[in-house]
């Protein structure tokens, strides 16, 4: 769980009108992972939609099965994964693997699994592992969709639980079904590594947003939603990191949104 840190909120609406907030944080989980300060959570994505982005995401992920079973660790990643009109998350695997066999032999054919998701920066930053989510259930065999020599496997969701840089939570199935990917989910390494490799200069620029906590300190694009940018500075005379989040004027929809929108926080940095 986290401890206390030291907290600092920016806002000018004079000069950076175009950047609605900075919020700079110490707060750490029990894995040194900076935490909210209570200061993002205005504007934040739910426990629900940061479960259902990892889940769709292309973070590595892994089916927990119950004892007995027997298996290898590549032996229970799925090749795919996605979530159904129902909420349900739909895994295919070779139609060999333990995973299917498991789903295919359990009574009344359900079988008690647990996806695992992790969630790593796909740029190098202290701390690198942003989350974990785990989406507990039942599974299934869909016959007849996948490919030959390939098995869909439903998981029915009975709960889920995400631990991630926003903190943590627990997701009713219900809400699971309902909520929604954040909308650049798909883009987000790759917005990140463009950054981190073609714009350093200018993510460096936002130390000027944070203050003098940031002199002499490393950024790095460390997480991109709707609502923002979240960097991750490390270094300096006391050898510190933290985060800090760069609100958007308004939450983006698309790639081409987050385009104007990088290019107004940028600006506004330069000022």
């Amino acid at each position: 769980m986290s401890r206390p840190g030291n907290t600092s909120h920016v806002t000018d609406n004079t000069k950076k009108a175009d950047i609605k907030s900075v919020d700079a944080t110490e707060v750490r989980s029990d894995r040194g992972q900076p935490r909210p300060s209570g200061l993002e959570i205005a504007r934040m994505p739910s426990a629900a939609e940061r479960t259902r982005t990892l889940v769709q995401s292309t973070c590595s992920a892994v089916v927990l099965l119950p004892r007995p079973v027997a298996a290898l660790p590549e032996q229970l990643v799925p090749e795919e994964r996605s979530v159904g009109p129902d909420g349900e998350v739909l895994l295919v695997f070779p139609a060999d693997s333990p995973v299917v066999r498991a789903a295919t032999h359990a009574q009344d054919d359900e079988f008690p699994a647990v996806l695992e998701i992790t969630d790593v920066a796909p740029v190098s930053v202290p701390h690198r592992i942003r989350g974990r989510a785990w989406v507990s259930g039942w599974l299934t065999c869909v016959r007849g969709v996948a490919e030959p020599g390939r098995m869909l496997v439903r998981l029915e969701v009975g709960e889920a639980r995400v631990d991630d840089l926003w903190g943590t939570g627990m997701v009713e199935p219900e809400a699971f079904a309902a909520a929604a990917a954040d909308p650049l989910v798909e883009h987000e390494a790759e917005l990140l590594q463009h950054l981190h490799a073609a714009h350093g200069d200018q993510v460096r620029q936002l130390c000027g947003l944070v203050g003098e906590r940031a002199d002499g300190t490393a950024a790095v694009p460390l997480g991109l939603d709707r609502f923002g940018l979240r960097v991750r500075f490390s270094g300096g005379e006391r050898g510190r990191v933290f985060d800090a989040r760069f609100d958007f004027r308004e939450p983006v929809r698309d790639v081409v949104g987050l385009r104007r929108a990088m290019h107004q926080l940028f600006e506004a940095a330069a000022h």
